[in-house]
C-alpha cells in the first residue's frame, strides 16, 4: 500500500528556512517521479518542485534559487528545503507520486498524495 507522510511545515517569518519531509512507503522513490505540491487558499494546487526517477529536477519559477529538492534513497525520503521564505509562500504544502519516472508536473500523473502540512510565513 502506497503511503507518503508529510511533516516539517510550522510558522515562520519572511526570510525564514523550513525543511518539509516525505516519508514513503510501499514503493521505492527511485522508481517514480515524486515531488512537492502547494496550495494557498483560493487557488489552484501547483507543482513547486518535481525529481524524476533519473534525479531530474523541475522547480517553479517563483522558487528558484530559494528551495531545494532532494530524497534519501536509503531512507526513502523526499525533502524540500525552503530557504528565503516570503508570505506569498503560504500555503499547504502535499508530497505527490507520479505514476510516471519520467519528469512531468501534470496533475493528472499524480496518483498518491500525502495528507499535506501547513506552512506559514508571516511577513
Amino acid at each position: 500500500q502506497v503511503k507518503l507522510v508529510e511533516s516539517g511545515g510550522g510558522l515562520v517569518q519572511s526570510g525564514g528556512s523550513l525543511r518539509l519531509s516525505c516519508a514513503a512507503s510501499g514503493f521505492r522513490l527511485t522508481n517514480v517521479a515524486i515531488g512537492w505540491f502547494r496550495q494557498a487558499p483560493g487557488k489552484d494546487r501547483e507543482a513547486v518542485s518535481i525529481i524524476s526517477s533519473a534525479g531530474y529536477t523541475y522547480y517553479e519559477d517563483s522558487v528558484k534559487g530559494r528551495f531545494t529538492i532532494s530524497r534519501d534513497n536509503a531512507k526513502n525520503t523526499l525533502y524540500l528545503q525552503m530557504n528565503g521564505l516570503k508570505p506569498q509562500d503560504t500555503a499547504v504544502y502535499y508530497c505527490a507520486a507520479s505514476i510516471r519516472g519520467i519528469l512531468t508536473t501534470r496533475l493528472d500523473d499524480f496518483r498518491s498524495w500525502g495528507q499535506g502540512t501547513r506552512v506559514t510565513v508571516s511577513s
